[in-house]
């Protein structure tokens, strides 16, 4: 079975803008997962739904507390992107013996063209075919928390240089 944690982000529709604050829509990962038509055991968990730049180390101690919490090995976690390495190296650096792969989407969940299922598929599937440890999934490309970085410029996480 996969647990699924949520915690807002693009991948939910939550967006920032300047002039009106966090934004929202009423898109939900069960929603991706329904029209993927997929056949696997899950559970969806919404420990909190912020945009990233606001998640701070006490909502981070809350996720790890609910990973700990759960019978599941395999664990999937929805995530803005801004801080979503950050949230990486938190839990990395903490061993827990579990296959924990975080995912979010640049392009916001309810728009028409948004990487948002595609970036859920990929991460899925990683996640079944990984070994225990905490990875970011993101644009086709598998990242171990203690090596990656997201360039602003370009928008793409990316390895860092050894």
């Amino acid at each position: 079975m996969i647990h699924i944690f949520t915690t807002g982000g693009t991948i939910e529709g939550l967006d920032y803008t300047d002039d009106v604050g966090i934004t929202s829509s009423n898109v939900g990962i069960e929603d991706f997962l329904n029209k993927a038509n997929i056949d696997f055991e899950y559970t969806i968990e919404n420990v909190f739904k912020k945009d990233s730049r606001a998640v701070t180390d006490d909502d981070r101690k809350l996720l790890v507390r609910k990973i700990k919490e759960t019978n599941a090995t395999k664990i999937l976690i929805t995530h803005g992107t801004f801080t979503m390495e950050d949230t990486a190296k938190y839990i990395g650096k903490l061993n827990l013996n579990k296959t924990i792969v975080l995912v979010g989407s640049f392009i916001l969940g309810s728009s028409a063209d948004t990487d948002a299922p595609f970036n859920l598929g990929y991460a899925i599937s990683s996640l079944q075919l990984l070994k225990p440890d905490v990875y970011i999934a993101m644009n086709g490309q598998i990242f171990n928390w203690d090596n990656v970085s997201k360039n602003l410029e370009t928008n793409k996480f990316e390895r860092n240089e050894k």
